[in-house]
């Protein structure tokens, strides 16, 4: 498949699902007398395969095709992860009318991203309805433009993922040439004007104009090498993963088109290379911005923020209903909450609540930091409106969104998520790879805060 041209994303393919012969998966809880109704013989076969009956044991029974699990209520999904980690390939059944049914899916694609005749795979019982196929595929699409690699995954090919998302929904699709629009979206165009590929921005807008005007912006770094502040390698090895904020927003556009939620949706996706090269942004430079603040570059490694900059100016210009932006913004975030929690901030203290309250019921786990903006002094600089780091190490992930913040306009509702983007595969059930942690949660809360069609 070719990410560059679009092939394969929002699509079918990207599920592992097959007709066939399929082995049960009777789940059980540690608690359980897992042994009651076993025979001997299945009793011995268990103890030779040294399942105990602790959390993400599982036993198989060749006679009956049938295979124990268990899982705590919590950890159902991590649980179907370990299935398709260690299975061969066979067929387990799955039932798309169980309320669990997406929990386990995504459980078992997390396990295993590439499915090939050596892996296992699901059967469903029944058809899928439109809305679970649709979920899976937005989910996975996103972590597949995580995972692609720069080589295939440049500006241009971020740009054809939205503008294929957008032709599937009958959404109007807006490519922007920044370089030749420098004036208006200035620090796009700064961040990104060192790169072969020339910067890029997406506007995707779909839903009756008379809807809640509802704004999703995501950060599209295609790679970034930190610029003239270049990072060290080991920190520079994941840096095609930056694009992940951009990924995750175009994954719930594609949840939010396909459930037909009753809003305005637009999209905002910068998409740059943050370079070294002939006319590479430098530490001290002034940047301009489609707000028209003017930037001192205290670190060229701090990117992200410049280009949501203007997209944030570009979605507030017109009234608003919720905006929302998502990032892999901060390191400070990874040493706050480490790679499986994303961190979120918010102007709206209900909004805050309701989402954290969705979180805990969905476990996908998104925590509230407090958008402190008297941290805003700390970008304070008398070259500038402001710089676009802090002056110490402290908390660098509220001062990255005071920074955004000063330009949400006046966005009474606006939702900033920091992203990890990454799963290290340091827990059962998880392979290495992409991640969007709080995407569930997030698409959740939106289908409650607006409804359905």
């Amino acid at each position: 498949m070719s990410i560059a041209n679009g092939d394969g994303l929002w699509a079918d393919c990207l599920l592992p699902l097959k007709e066939g012969t399929a082995w049960r998966v009777r789940e059980i809880t540690s608690n359980d007398d897992w042994g009651q109704g076993l025979q001997e013989h299945e009793l011995a076969r268990l103890k030779a395969q040294k399942f105990c009956g602790k959390t993400f044991d599982f036993g198989v029974l060749e006679a009956s095709q049938e295979i124990l699990l268990v899982v705590d209520p919590d950890q159902i999904r991590a649980g179907w992860g370990v299935l398709a980690q260690k299975l061969g390939p066979i067929g387990l059944a799955i039932d798309p009318q169980d309320v669990g049914f997406i929990q386990r899916a995504v459980g078992f694609c997390s396990g295993v991203r590439q499915f090939d005749e050596t892996s296992p795979y699901l059967v469903a019982d029944t058809e899928l309805a439109p809305e679970q196929k649709v979920i899976l595929q937005s989910f996975l699409s996103g972590i597949k433009l995580i995972e692609a690699p720069t080589s295939l995954l440049g500006v241009e090919g971020l740009m054809c993922a939205g503008r294929l998302l957008g032709d599937l929904h009958n959404a109007i699709v807006e490519i922007i040439a920044v370089d030749e629009l420098q004036d208006q979206y200035p620090a796009i165009h700064a961040v990104g004007r060192a790169a072969e590929e020339a910067p890029r921005l997406l506007h995707l807008a779909w839903g009756a104009k008379d809807h809640p005007r509802l704004c999703l912006v995501g950060k599209g770094v295609v790679f970034d090498s930190g610029g003239l502040n270049l990072k060290p390698g080991g920190s520079m090895a994941l840096m095609r993963k930056d694009m992940g904020g951009a990924a995750f927003v175009l994954a719930l556009a594609s949840a939010i088109m396909a459930r037909k939620l009753p809003v305005r949706l637009e999209v905002y996706v910068p998409a740059v290379e943050n370079a070294i090269g002939p006319g590479a942004l430098r530490p001290g430079d002034i940047m301009a911005t489609r707000a028209g603040l003017e930037v001192e570059i205290g670190n060229t490694d701090a990117e992200g923020r410049l280009i949501l900059a203007d997209a944030l100016a570009l979605a507030t210009e017109q009234e608003l209903d919720l905006l929302i932006d998502v990032a892999t913004l901060t390191g400070a975030a990874r040493v706050a909450m480490g790679f499986d929690l994303t961190p979120y901030m918010s102007r709206d203290t209900e909004t805050r609540n309701a989402l954290l309250q969705v979180a805990e019921r969905v476990n996908d786990p998104l925590w509230p930091l407090p958008l402190w903006e008297d941290y805003g002094r700390k970008l304070r600089t008398p070259f500038a409106d402001l710089n676009n780091v802090g002056d110490d190490g402290a908390g660098g992930a509220i001062i990255a969104a005071c920074f955004l913040s000063c330009f949400c306009g006046a966005a009474d509702d606006w939702l900033h998520l920091d992203l990890a983007a990454w799963d290290h595969g340091d827990r059962p059930g998880r392979r290495k790879g992409g991640a969007m942690a709080g995407w569930f949660s997030l698409l959740s809360y939106l289908e409650e805060r607006y409804g359905a069609a």
